[in-house]
């Protein structure tokens, strides 16, 4: 009895309620799902696409998630590395540009503590083997390349932004990472709604395997449009929808047609006011259309309607409380005078409390950052009061330190209006209530160019913020030519198609010989997406060649002779047409040196002309009694095997061109000696890498090899390490507008080393081009000298106002153009070695202007 009461008495206290409760939950806890789990740890309901993408990601797919921005596409991201700490594996997450790196970064500092994540940008290296690892895409690539020991462990790489690949200069790294990680690793691609997303997932699964691909085209917060029209500087604007509503409404989308009238009455006002004619009615001769008006004086003679002022159209969005906002200017200069004209017009946005808190943050932030001197070179008294009005600009131009306090601000709440240019619109997390768009154009370098739908898309695509606002409201200034049809038309298609912008470098192909053979590498490059996009356009070429080599079958079947080969006879026929009809055109067009090469030219055509002529009066098929029959079959014979050459060239030059390319890039390469030519074990053409090509290997940058050839040269031997930095500035800087080319002047004059070693880097880039343009390849970009003045004063020491006086740089473009030189100078640092001690005397020399170069306020690194 007591021993059962014993034994009753411990059963009872091992199975309690509570306990029995306590177990069933972790028995429950344990069998959910690892997308469950992590579900469970948000602070809101994840969305059907998330879901959906989760739990292919731990199924143990590949996942491409295509959503507007805003969505939440980063959930998915989120997990893959909640799904990388639970297996106890790496995860990256790679982006295109530093500052989303710097702002990922801390994001999953804040949820994995400072010990659990690392950030590598090229200048800046925090904790590089954490689990958890953010990066710009071109570090991952690097890494790739020198087989790095950080790679051990990765099972998830996140690809934030993977779209970015159309870029035309750095979209390639994108293809580069996703053909050359390891097999075993999966990738998290997060895309805008392309248009042909699905073709991108074809080739993903292509290369990767099984690939799950995720869109959702619903924006969590509403999107509605609007046109923010002015009939003169002395009455209010006036905020138009774009769209009629419905009964409920709800935005439909069709034109509204009061948006429409309204432009009318605002031409015919203009044309008063000017004292012309009034403008023809709608649709008449010369009139404005269906939807909208043709345009200013260029276009159809019609007045120009006044353009909003931008602090009316700001002090407007405040009355209508549709503020903070996002003002895209596309123009850096535009952008800094915004934030001065509404200052100038007395708009202040901040209470009292606001700008202490401004004041506060902008000091916290700055404190110990930079010295006054710099700070005075910046302009950042003027850029403090701004921003306690409540106003900022957001461009490239601006140093890094400045953009991350304008982004803390306007994060929180304080700074209301940012004018920004569109960088701003890639990726980096500033939602905001409203979003402007002043043109629906923009300056590309060259001309200005409509805005693409796309392009449109990603600027309105801030306008909103999940949980705070019901609706985001995109507003399109009116301006000179605007038609409310080419707004329509950008907002409402699905954007833009995603095309490849890949090509193979002279650093890639050694790279990719350094760690393959010849033929495998161009097997990895025929898995690239620009030759997938190439092999899928050529499947109609294929089609066609097929249809007519079925034809010419046929023709040769009717004109089939018993006297001789009569395809033999039209073939001699074709040639002859050639001659006499393109050959002796070429001719005449060359340009001979003497008037003896010209006739003996002509001589010799005229020679293989009459040959042929014989061949042809002489062939047994001419005694034919048919012949005239067989002719009538023959010329047809003839126009569908021209049309078949055609189609085969084209066919031709789709398929394999990228593998082509690489080809002539390795015959460059071995000319130069990078390469050197063996057969393989096969008897199969093979390459290997020189001493010279091993440099090469390590030196990352759009003038690869003129680097490389300068320090095999000994071009930057004897330079000092001002003058090193000076003259390598040429390598990194692409000059504004056209402007540039030349310095103000050459340190040390015309005959000192930097004008010298200039000159010699002309001369081995000139002969780099020449080669390229023989071999049809795209030649690198023209070296620049514009600030080799500029970059010798810093590195000798000068303070930024000294180096910036008297040029067109500013701050921001100064520092991006000396963090880019002091990573090539790095570069240099590393791989000069391997060539001796000649090598290592260069590297050295490198290691200390890289010192002098990245000090100050380049040396900031925006990561604290």
């Amino acid at each position: 009895m007591p021993r059962r009461h014993a034994s009753a008495s411990h059963s009872n206290a091992a199975s309690s309620p509570s306990q029995r409760y306590v177990a069933f939950r972790k028995s429950r806890e344990h069998a959910k799902s690892a997308a469950a789990r992590f579900a469970a740890t948000l602070p809101f309901d994840i969305d059907d696409f998330q879901r959906t993408a989760n739990d292919a990601l731990e199924a143990g797919h590949n996942v491409l998630v295509a959503a507007p921005t805003g969505a939440g596409k980063t959930v998915v991201a989120d997990f893959a590395i909640y799904l990388a700490q639970e297996r106890n594996v790496k995860a990256f997450y790679t982006t295109p540009i530093k500052a989303l790196s710097n702002q990922k970064y801390h994001d999953l500092v804040s949820v994995y503590g400072p010990d659990k994540v690392g950030l590598l940008t090229g200048d800046t290296s925090i904790n590089s083997e954490a689990d958890i690892v953010v990066m710009t895409t071109e570090v991952l690539r690097n890494m790739l390349y020198e087989h790095s020991t950080t790679l051990t462990a990765l099972s998830y790489v996140i690809l934030d932004e993977v779209h970015y690949l159309a870029d035309r200069f750095r979209g390639p790294v994108w293809e580069e990472v996703i053909i050359h990680l390891p097999q075993s690793v999966r990738i998290i691609g997060l895309s805008a709604t392309v248009s042909n997303v699905e073709d991108f997932s074809q080739w993903i699964t292509s290369v990767r395997g099984e690939t799950t691909l995720v869109v959702s085209e619903r924006r969590p917060v509403p999107l509605e449009q609007h046109v923010l029209v002015q009939a003169d500087d002395h009455t209010e604007p006036e905020l138009i929808d774009l769209y009629r509503h419905d009964d409920q409404g709800r935005q439909t989308t069709k034109l509204n047609a009061e948006l429409v009238n309204r432009l009318d009455q605002l031409d015919r006002r203009a044309a008063r006011r000017r004292g012309e004619d009034r403008p023809s009615k709608r649709g008449g001769k010369g009139g404005h259309g269906r939807f909208g008006r043709a345009g200013g004086p260029e276009r159809g003679g019609k007045p120009e309607r006044h353009t909003p002022k931008r602090w009316a159209v700001v002090d407007e969005l405040n009355y209508l409380d549709m503020l903070p906002g996002i003002y895209f200017i596309f123009s850096r200069n535009g952008c800094d005078q915004a934030v001065e004209q509404c200052i100038n017009a007395g708009l202040e946005l901040t209470s009292e409390d606001e700008v202490r808190r401004i004041r506060r943050i902008v000091d916290e932030m700055v404190d110990g950052q930079l010295t006054a001197t710099d700070l005075k070179a910046l302009g950042f008294a003027k850029f403090r009061f701004a921003l306690e009005e409540g106003f900022a600009s957001h461009h490239a131009g601006m140093i890094a330190l400045f953009r991350q306090i304008v982004e803390r601000l306007f994060e929180e709440g304080l700074v209301k209006v940012v004018f920004a240019t569109e960088t701003l619109a890639l990726g980096i997390n500033m939602p905001a209530r409203c979003v402007v768009v002043e043109k629906l154009e923009k300056f590309n370098g060259t001309g200005h160019v409509q805005l693409t739908p796309g392009e449109f898309t990603q600027l309105t695509g801030r306008a909103g913020r999940r949980g705070i606002d019901t609706i985001g409201h995109a507003v399109v200034v009116d301006h000179r030519g605007f038609v409310p049809a080419t707004a329509a038309a950008l907002s409402s298609k699905r954007v833009y198609p995603l095309h490849s912008s890949f090509r193979p470098t002279f650093n890639m192909a050694v790279n990719l010989l350094n760690a393959s053979d010849y033929e495998t590498a161009r097997v990895t490059l025929d898995h690239s997406f620009a030759q997938w996009e190439a092999n899928e356009s050529a499947w109609q070429l294929e089609s066609q060649i097929g249809t007519l080599e079925q034809a010419i079958a046929g023709y040769e079947d009717a004109f089939a002779c018993d006297h001789g080969d009569f395809k033999e006879l039209m073939g001699i026929r074709m040639k002859l047409a050639d001659l006499e009809k393109n050959e002796r055109r070429k001719l005449k067009q060359t340009r001979f040196r003497t008037d003896q090469e010209r006739s003996r030219a002509f001589t010799d055509l005229d020679r293989r002309i009459a040959e042929l002529r014989k061949e042809d009066q002489n062939h047994p098929c001419r005694r034919c009694p048919d012949l005239q029959q067989h002719l009538k079959w023959g010329h047809r014979w003839m126009r569908e095997t021209r049309e078949l050459e055609r189609v085969r060239e084209r066919y031709d030059s789709r398929t394999g061109s990228v593998a082509r390319q690489f080809d002539h890039i390795c015959e460059i390469l071995e000319r130069f000696g990078y390469l050197e030519r063996h057969d393989g074990a096969d008897g199969r053409l093979d390459y290997r890498l020189t001493e010279h090509g091993q440099l090469l290997r390590r030196l990352y940058s759009e003038q690869d090899l003129v680097l490389a050839q300068a320090i095999c040269a000994g071009t930057l031997d004897m330079l000092p390490a001002q003058c090193l930095a000076s003259v390598l500035s040429s390598l990194v800087y692409e000059a504004r507008r056209g402007s540039g080319g030349e310095p103000r002047r050459y340190p040390g004059g015309m005959q000192g080393p930097v004008a010298w070693a200039a000159q010699e880097l002309r001369g081995i880039q000139a002969a780099i081009r020449m080669q390229c343009e023989d071999d049809g390849l795209e030649a690198p970009p023209q070296l620049d000298f514009g600030i080799v003045d500029v970059m010798y004063d810093w590195a000798d020491g000068r303070d930024l106002a000294d180096v910036l006086r008297g040029t067109e740089l500013t701050g921001g473009d100064f520092v991006r153009n000396a963090k880019r030189l002091a990573d090539v100078l790095q570069q240099i640092a590393t791989a000069a070695p391997m060539l001796g001690e000649k090598g290592e005397t260069l590297a050295r020399t490198a290691h200390e202007a890289a010192d002098l170069v990245n000090r100050g306020v380049v040396a900031y690194s925006g990561v604290d």
